[in-house]
């Protein structure tokens, strides 16, 4: 008999956390000059939303109805607003939130290359319009060092030094970017390698647009998950020296 009410009470607990999603909220006090963070309860069945003070182990907003705020909203690294307060989700409040949203996800390096710098604007506002959040973004100029550690691969390639060359001769733009699925689908917004050949084949693309040729393309992307680690990583680290290069530009480095 025990054994039965023991299984009913996880069919009920598993059955509480399939109506409800849990993250970790933070969000930032001007007023007090520090960050707080909040337990965010999100209820998909009628667009509910309960928050929690963590520190002070209380209630901050009891269950209500928020219709601006959607699923598809909800994952680590975003940012959402919740009446006029604007939080950035940090974490997954719970492994069954983790497990059920937390595969949707994935994170690449978008980098734009010297010869499509100039045109930084414009490839950032096509990255955020197809549905990418820009996490961590950093300008900066490779030194030769840099450049042979990140093209490790392309050695044996004949057109290598060249390739050096050419990314140690101005500014880059090294961004960390995150959405569903999103090394296939960075990959398709970039377009084949050539440039003549993006034309042809994918006329929409960034490397149609913005590139030249197969080696000047505007911007690159890793050819798999295991490979975008590495380089995000390596381009999206943030120093607090700030170069002559960074001071050009709005300096961005988030990290959630």
């Amino acid at each position: 008999m025990l054994g039965f009410v023991f299984s009913n009470m996880s069919i009920l607990k598993i059955k509480s956390q399939a109506d409800r999603f849990a993250f970790i909220a933070e969000w930032y006090d001007p007023n007090a000059s520090l960050f707080r963070r909040y337990e965010l309860l999100y209820y998909p069945k009628d667009g509910s939303v309960e928050m929690y003070d963590v520190k002070n182990h209380r209630t901050f907003l009891k269950r209500t109805k928020y219709d601006s705020l959607h699923l598809e909203d909800l994952f680590v690294g975003n940012k959402i607003t919740i009446f006029s307060r604007h939080l950035s989700l940090v974490d997954y409040g719970d492994q069954y939130t983790a497990r059920k949203l937390g595969s949707r996800k994935e994170r690449t390096l978008a980098l734009i290359k010297p010869d499509a710098a100039p045109k930084m604007g414009e490839l950032i506002d096509i990255i955020i319009n197809a549905g990418f959040t820009i996490t961590k973004a950093k300008m900066m100029a490779l030194s030769r060092k840099e450049a042979i550690d990140f093209y490790v691969d392309h050695q044996s390639k004949p057109f290598y030094n060249e390739l050096l060359q050419f990314v140690t001769s101005g500014p880059i733009v090294a961004m960390e970017i995150l959405g569903d699925d999103a090394v296939s689908k960075w990959k398709t917004l970039l377009g084949p390698a050539n440039s003549a050949v993006a034309r042809t084949d994918a006329p929409d693309s960034i490397r149609a647009n913005f590139g030249h040729d197969g080696l000047r393309n505007a911007a690159h992307g890793p050819d798999s998950v295991a490979s975008a680690a590495q380089p995000a990583s390596f381009c999206c680290h943030c120093s607090e020296e700030r170069g002559p290069l960074e001071k050009e530009i709005i300096f961005y480095c988030f990290v959630f």
